[in-house]
């Protein structure tokens, strides 16, 4: 922690008392403390709206202040330009074995519908849409522009994207959090909490079912119960060739947000091995997504 990101949260005006100033780990896209004001704790996320990854502070307290209403997300009680204050969960912070826990993930699953479908009525911003391909192709402008060491794979990757986009087909629009990290959710022992809503905007719910799933590496029996506990009923080939789609769409995102995040980004993170990771299980679900549904493409 820089002396300048001690002194600025230290001034804030929203505390009563001198604030105890303590680093969290995590965050990709910011940074994040955990701060005591006398029997009160809250955490403090430093960030800047952020072009590269399409990052709109202003979208994520829309967001934030939304979930919050319909009891999703803890409060926001401060913000100012690069700066939001919400309270503090005491709970444990999940891991990817946490979400694929058979009743972890029905809770979170119950959460995500409810997330879905109840926030827009609280939304009270400029409706933002996060389509996921129209991002595949940002990022695409992004490392062409910026001579990215992947170049030589770009014109690939780019026709694979339009063809997951025709595959995917038409959809339902839903409020999406479009960021599904184990990490994103805290069970304070009675309700699981959603956080963090960099990315959030309408998309498909498969776009946050198959995130959640790829994310946090789900088997496929898991993926069945998700799908059929979100829907309600156990999907159809044709359900099943669109979510898989969107899968693999999904994994291309975090590959190409990786890759571009290797020339842009000032995060201490190891964004080359993080690339590798990713753009091998993309490979791999593509191939699967290819044996699969061999007439979708």
């Amino acid at each position: 922690m820089t002396d300048s990101a001690a002194n600025r949260i230290a001034d804030l005006p929203c505390w009563k008392h001198p604030a105890r100033i303590e680093p969290l780990s995590g965050g990709m896209t910011n940074l994040n403390f955990k701060i005591t004001d006398g029997n009160e704790c809250f955490v403090v996320r430093l960030g800047e709206d952020d072009p590269a990854h399409l990052i709109s502070r202003t979208n994520e307290i829309a967001s934030c202040e939304a979930a919050f209403a319909v009891g999703i997300s803890p409060e926001l009680v401060y913000h100012e330009p690069g700066i939001l204050v919400v309270r503090f969960v005491e709970g444990r912070v999940f891991g990817e074995a946490d979400v694929r826990d058979g009743d972890n993930l029905q809770r979170i699953v119950a959460l995500l519908r409810r997330f879905h479908h109840e926030v827009p009525a609280r939304f009270d911003q400029v409706p933002v849409m996060f389509w996921v391909f129209q991002v595949l192709r940002h990022y695409h402008n992004m490392l062409a522009q910026g001579q990215s060491a992947h170049a030589g794979r770009l014109p690939e990757l780019a026709q694979i994207g339009r063809e997951l986009e025709a595959a995917v087909g038409p959809v339902e629009i839903v409020f999406g959090h479009n960021d599904l990290l184990a990490a994103n959710f805290i069970d304070d022992g009675e309700q699981i909490w959603l956080i963090d809503f960099d990315y959030a905007g309408f998309n498909s719910p498969l776009f946050d079912l198959s995130n959640l799933a790829s994310n946090n590496e789900l088997s496929p029996a898991q993926e069945q119960a998700m799908l059929e506990s979100y829907f309600g009923v156990s999907p159809n080939h044709a359900t099943l060739s669109s979510y898989h789609a969107m899968k693999c769409a999904s994994l291309l995102r975090e590959t190409l947000w990786s890759m571009v995040s290797e020339l842009y980004s000032r995060v201490d993170m190891n964004f080359a091995d993080y690339t590798l990771k990713n753009l091998t299980r993309f490979e791999s679900a593509y191939a699967e997504y290819n044996r699969s549904y061999p007439q979708s493409l």
